[in-house]
Order: structure tokens, then sequence, then C-alpha cells
């Protein structure tokens, strides 16, 4: 049986080229206010953990001194390069590793940030722990990533269809869920940005490669989903739906 980081690897190792072509990942007004929000000089030291295809790592190379994209999965680095190439962007390095047991060494970097990644860690305190290990003091993290409701019945449905999508999914935490971990981990945090990302549901299952039999369940999900829950995600004929999005920011204290 294999645990989560296994499953993590096994999946976005088949589909990795996906996350480089996808167009959800290479752009995004959240990605636009994450640079903002570091408020980059060009000398910064920055680690991109969870960078998958490196969209995010991309995109901080340009303004900032040196990029670090780090993650768990080979074929994704290799994107990261790709991409790094054909832009002719040479300050980003790639390294192999778990976001929960960081290989570099205390005080290291000036921001760490994080986008689309922290719904598959399996232990999200572990990791916040690290990234303050490895922040210089007055550090900064940025994190941007699908969030769940408050609500019960919003909360369950969008676990359950991004599991049966994704069986690497470990949970979208809501926006009070993080504030209080990265509370609780040492950082003074807020939430700056909000925003609902639309999704069609062919390019949202094929992206990952969901099998036909669980694409099936999850259109008889949404068949099936009560009206609030409906509304809520804005799910069309089509299957086209929506899901909230939040960029937080947590200061090192």
């Amino acid at each position: 049986m294999q645990d989560v980081k296994a499953a993590v690897q096994k999946q976005f190792g088949n589909v990795a080229v996906n996350y480089r072509n996808s167009s959800v990942h290479a752009a995004g007004e959240d990605l636009n206010q994450m640079v903002l929000a570091a408020n980059l000089q060009g000398t910064e030291m920055v680690l991109d953990a969870g960078c998958g295809a490196g969209h995010t790592g991309l995109a901080f190379a340009v303004q900032a001194g040196k990029v670090i994209a780090y993650d768990l999965t080979p074929a994704m680095l290799e994107q990261v390069e790709r991409l790094a190439a054909e832009r002719g962007i040479g300050n980003i390095e790639t390294r192999l590793g778990d976001v929960e047991q960081l290989p570099f060494e205390d005080a290291t970097f000036d921001l760490v940030v994080s986008r689309y990644s922290a719904h598959h860690w399996p232990h999200p305190m572990a990791a916040l722990r690290e990234f303050r290990r490895v922040l210089k003091s007055g550090g900064r993290f940025i994190l941007s990533d699908i969030v769940a409701a408050d609500d019960p019945t919003l909360d369950t449905f969008l676990q359950t269809i991004e599991l049966l999508r994704d069986p690497s999914h470990v949970r979208d935490h809501s926006a009070s869920q993080w504030l209080t971990m990265l509370a609780e981990n040492g950082f003074d945090a807020s939430v700056i940005f909000t925003w609902e990302l639309p999704l069609e549901f062919d390019a949202w299952v094929q992206r990952i490669g969901t099998p036909e039999l669980h694409v099936q369940a999850l259109k008889s999900l949404f068949d099936g989903a009560p009206s609030e829950v409906r509304t809520a995600m804005d799910v069309q004929a089509n299957y086209r739906f929506t899901i909230p999005g939040a960029l937080l920011v947590g200061n090192k204290i």
C-alpha cells in the first residue's frame, strides 16, 4: 500500500506535462497578487515549495535574486527546467524533496511561496514549521490555494469531488484553518486576496488523468448536488463550476 507522498509522485509523474500546459496554473490574478505582495527588490532568495511545473517560481525569478523550485516529483522538476530554458531564465534551480523535511539551513530564504500545492500535504503543520525555520528574520510566507467553505455541506462536497478526481488529494483547508495553523507556527498572517476559480470540467479531469469510472461518478455527484452546493459552486449544465481560492501572507514573528 502506498502512502500519500508516493501517491502524489505517481499521480503527478504521469501528467506533469499537462500542468506545464495548464492555463489555470500558468496564469491567474492570484499569481499576480503573490508577486505584488512580495515587493521584490531583486536580491531575494526564494523557495517555491511544491513548485509543480514551475509557473510560480518562474514568475518570481523574473524579479528576485534566485529561486529554488522544490518538489516531490522528478517529472515536475523536468518541466520547470524546460520552461526556464524556453524563457531564458537562469536564476532558478530545481531541487527534489519533501516540503515537510527541507534540506536547507536555518535562515536561508527571504521568502517562501507555494501555489496550488498545499492541499496535497499530509502534515501541513510540519511544513509550516520548516518554512519558518528556513526563513530569515523578517521573512515572509505567501500561500495561494483552493480553500474550503466553513459550511459543512459545501466543505464535504468539495473534498469529495477533489478526492474522486485525484486520489493524492489530502484536504482543502479553510482560510480560517490556515490562519490558525500559521499563527500556531509563529506567523503573523492575514488573507489579502480571494477569488472564485472557474473550472471547465473536461479539462479539470483530463489534466490529472481521472479514470472514466470516476469521471462518471463526479458527474453523478454534480447532478445530485443540493441547491446550496449548485448555487455556491455555480454549477452549469456542462458541469463547468467554480471553487474558492485564498491568498494568505504570513510574516515570520
